[in-house]
């Protein structure tokens, strides 16, 4: 599997759904409109596809405008980064689909049968051949640097609810395997409703040994001591290359409020398609200054904000709701 940074002939999203109308509440319209928001500036940069339920294509028109392909499948849920397939290459670029089992993190959102099947769909639909482990792997649980490295959480990977017959030995058999790597660096994760923990709440390999990574300053924060051990981590581990993976620093979420709710924006959420960096933001000031630390990070990338808020209410940010596919 590349890493996010590499090339990507495309990025694929999941339009919002009937099915989790009532989860969104009094957020589903602004939902769609964010989403949109992030698909129109994605597509600046890589061709977008846009997966929606059958008969919503005139609202993803009409919101998301031209820019956009539509493609119509069944679906439960929005959050393609998870339930979506993962595209790995071979030695002469040719394309494949790994379809690790989903079970909406968890059983957590019932039904999920469909987002299930969405990616042996996709696989039909591109004409690549697909590979279907025995697995439970969601695309924000781990990353990779395309050089042999994957990095994961713990609280994720060996919660009870994904693969409980497996041992941490089993489930890194599984990321070797199927992603074709060859060593796992293990992280803590921040405490999260929905997915138990991802790492791209946290984290990101953002180039051959270089990972950003979430670290509050300030000691009174709540994820302070789980950053400190993060970093102590980082420091004694290798990557795949042998080396002691660099580590850029990010400052953390900030506090909006969405509805009736109180949510972080998840600043290091972010997604890279060719030439950008697409974060999420909340209208606050500290959103310039993270600004300016990704134009730091990424001095040869154009970074672009987009609304972030409604998109926490519902469980995640830009990153958890698209999927890349390689050069």
């Amino acid at each position: 599997m590349p890493g996010e940074f590499a090339e990507h002939r495309g990025c694929l999203m999941a339009w919002p759904t009937t099915t989790r109308r009532e989860f969104w509440a009094d957020q589903f319209d602004p939902a769609k409109d964010d989403y949109a928001a992030v698909a129109r500036a994605i597509a600046d940069f890589e061709p977008l596809t846009m997966i929606c339920e059958p008969g919503a294509t005139t609202d993803v028109r009409d919101r998301c405008g031209s820019v956009v392909e539509i493609l119509e499948l069944p679906i439960d849920d929005s959050w393609i980064r998870d339930s979506g397939p993962i595209f790995v290459v071979d030695d002469r670029g040719d394309l494949a689909i790994v379809d690790f089992r989903f079970n909406s993190w968890g059983e957590k959102y019932a039904p999920w049968d469909r987002d299930a099947e969405v990616t042996a769909r996709l696989a039909a639909h591109y004409g690549v051949p697909r590979y279907a482990p025995d697995f439970v792997l969601e695309g924000g649980s781990f990353f990779v640097d395309g050089e042999g490295t994957v990095i994961t959480t713990e609280q994720c990977l060996l919660h009870p609810s994904r693969n409980p017959t497996l041992t941490r030995d089993d489930i890194e058999w599984y990321l070797l395997e199927f992603l074709g790597a060859e060593t796992v660096i293990w992280l803590e994760a921040f405490e999260d409703r929905d997915t138990d923990g991802h790492v791209d709440g946290i984290a990101q390999i953002v180039r051959p040994g270089t990972i950003v990574l979430v670290t509050p300053t300030d000691p009174s924060n709540h994820n302070f001591e789980q950053t400190r051990r993060n970093l102590e981590r980082l420091a004694a581990a290798r990557d795949a290359r042998g080396r002691t993976p660099e580590v850029l620093g990010l400052e953390p979420t900030t506090r909006v409020r969405v509805g009736d709710l109180d949510v972080e924006i998840p600043y290091a959420n972010f997604y890279l398609p060719n030439g950008g960096v697409v974060f999420p933001t909340g209208g606050v000031p500290n959103d310039d200054e993270v600004l300016d630390r990704l134009s730091e990070i990424f001095p040869d990338r154009t970074v672009v904000p987009v609304p972030g808020g409604v998109l926490e209410f519902g469980g995640g940010g830009p990153h958890c709701i698209t999927q890349q596919i390689p050069a």
